[in-house]
Formats: structure tokens, sequence, C-alpha cells
């Protein structure tokens, strides 16, 4: 799952970081409106967390901007003030949640799985196609109740395709989704197919079917019915 912080307390701003990627997540991170804007238009995430008071806008004009353009990230607001005004214009705007600083890390961290689970699992802890089933929580995979060990970004592909199932998904996509902006030191997507590879070696070797087609000259599809 793809994060984007948006802050500009540089101490803050990394504890988020390093917390959030010590709990599986992609995590990328910018400290003004002006670069908020332009990762928002080149990249999408599952989640943004986006501090209300920028140095060079405010978090709420961008709040707005997202839900003009509509761009479906989900977001949650944060900001110094406890004021309910501000509460009250994000969520308006189509802010998903509110945390008033100081918070928990922890607390942020639940609050972004219960919006991932809203807007991609409709409210469900799992992911279930047929005989392989994905708990998103603990971040485990069976197939036909049996385990199957995956690599972190094994599992991360799995769980992209399977929100993105019967869907074709470019190389370009994946590895945006996957690795953000370090997509950009790689001379080719010879990494991709050796995930999926990889991937699809162990579902079927554990007894699923093989879901993920390869499309010629697009990318991959997990399809199911």
């Amino acid at each position: 799952m793809k994060i984007l912080i948006v802050e500009d307390e540089q101490a803050l701003n990394k504890s988020m970081v390093d917390y959030l990627s010590s709990q599986q997540y992609l995590c990328e991170s910018v400290s003004n409106y002006k670069d908020a804007i332009e990762k928002t238009e080149l990249y999408s995430y599952d989640c943004i967390v986006l501090d209300v008071m920028l140095p060079d806008g405010s978090g709420l004009q961008l709040l707005q901007y997202l839900k003009e353009s509509g761009q479906t990230d989900g977001v949650i607001i944060i900001s110094a003030k406890n004021e309910l005004d501000d509460k009250i214009k994000g969520l308006s705007l189509g802010a998903d949640d509110y945390l008033t600083k100081p918070f928990h890390l922890s607390e942020l961290s639940v609050r972004i799985a219960a919006i991932i689970r809203r807007k991609n699992l409709h409210g469900s802890n799992l992911l279930t196609f047929e005989e392989i089933s994905i708990d998103i929580p603990a971040k485990t995979v069976s197939v036909n109740n049996s385990p199957v060990v995956l690599t972190r970004k094994e599992y991360e592909l799995l769980v992209y395709f399977a929100i993105n199932k019967n869907r074709v998904l470019s190389k370009n996509t994946i590895a945006e989704h996957l690795w953000g902006d370090d997509m950009d030191m790689a001379d080719n997507y010879d990494f991709i197919y050796v995930h999926i590879k990889n991937l699809r070696k162990k579902l079927l070797n554990a007894g699923a079917a093989d879901y993920i087609q390869s499309i010629y000259g697009m990318g991959y599809k997990f399809s199911v019915r």
C-alpha cells in the first residue's frame, strides 16, 4: 500500500515515514504544496496524510484540488489547530479523517488502515478469491487454508493485483505502485517480471489456479470471475 506524507515539519515528516515504513507501507513524502501537487498529478496513492498548514499553500486547498480533479486517494487531514472549523471544512471537502497534533503514530497507522479497508476492501479485513485468501492486517496469504510464504514485494504485488482484479495493469503502473520514486532508477522492467514469475510459481505450487495473465504489449491482469 502506497502512502504520501505532506508535512513541512521535518522531524514529524521523518517519524511518520519511518514508522509507516516499518508497518510495511511504501511511503513517499514532501514538505510543501507545490511538490504535493506534482506528486499527486504523477502518481496515485492509497492514502495521503495532509498537513493543513504548508509554507506555500493550504492543505485544504490541495484537498479541494484533489476532489475537483476526481482523484480517489484516501485523505487524512492533520493540523496543530484543534479548531472545529478546520475539521468541518476538511471533512466537507472530502477528507476521510482528521487528526490533531500531537498524535500517536500507532493511531495514524490504524486510521490509514481503516481508510484503505473502506475504500479498497469494502470494510473487510480479508480479500478472498476462490481458494486464495489475503489477511490484510496480518499481511498473510493462504491457499485452501494453507499458508503461503511470500516476500514483501510479492505480497504487495498480490494485493495490488487483487484490488484491481480483471483490470489490465501496465508494467509502468505496477512499478510506480510498488517502488514509487525508486522506479526511475530502473533501466527496464525485468525486475517486475521476476517478482510476478516468483509469485505465480508460489501460488501454483500451493494449489491455486493461474490467475495472473500476461497481456502482450500491455501488461498483466489478475483475472477472476
